[in-house]
């Protein structure tokens, strides 16, 4: 016999599903609870008892999205790259190739900022990117992670301006190739002397 959490998990579950694929397709502003509903082929009801709004639902998906591309496998070839800077300029470039996937690009960078505001869709990247990001950049600069707030939010800041770059750009993937050729040349201006 089927518990109701496990009925309701499959509700939730059908119901972010049919979200993602219309909110990656039509965008944001032409999906409608009744749409959402119709393609999960769930009730307008049952929507509703799980999500106070289309705006929640649209943030579960964005925080998904960004979960699969922060736990996504880095490749054998990016593993064996030993210079730091380097490998932050290898991660960005899979970040930003990631992102400009047609399935993630509207949600995460086009309806994400404006939908669910810069703050929160920044509060969101940071809880997926910060940590690893600053950790990356500290040993990078060979310092303590807690001493470069400055260098951590103007590298972050530039590779949130390369992400949204690549999202309005006509060929994405070559954006976020010269866009991380890009970052990796400032990056050589922060590396400390030998």
């Amino acid at each position: 016999m089927v518990r109701q959490s496990e009925r309701s998990n499959s509700t939730i579950g059908a119901i972010l599903a049919a979200a993602r694929r219309l909110f990656a397709s039509d965008g944001f502003d032409a999906v409608s609870i009744d749409l959402i509903a119709a393609r999960a082929g769930v009730a307008k009801g049952a929507v509703y008892h799980h999500f106070a709004s289309k705006e929640e639902i649209f943030t579960r998906v964005l925080e998904t999205v960004q979960a699969e591309i922060a736990t996504a496998p880095v490749p054998a070839a990016d593993r064996r790259i030993a210079d730091p800077m380097d490998a932050i300029a290898a991660g960005t470039l899979r970040y930003l190739l990631a992102a400009t996937e047609p399935g993630a690009r509207r949600i995460l960078l086009i309806d994400g900022p404006a939908v669910i505001g810069w703050q929160k869709w920044r509060a969101i990247d940071d809880r997926f990117f910060g940590a690893g990001a600053r950790a990356a950049l500290a040993f990078a600069l060979k310092k303590a992670p807690e001493s470069i707030d400055a260098e951590f939010h103007l590298v972050m800041g530039a590779v949130m301006e390369a992400a949204l770059v690549c999202a309005t750009a006509a060929n994405p993937k070559k954006a976020a190739r010269e866009l991380s050729a890009g970052l990796l040349r400032m990056l050589e201006g922060l590396r400390p002397p030998a």
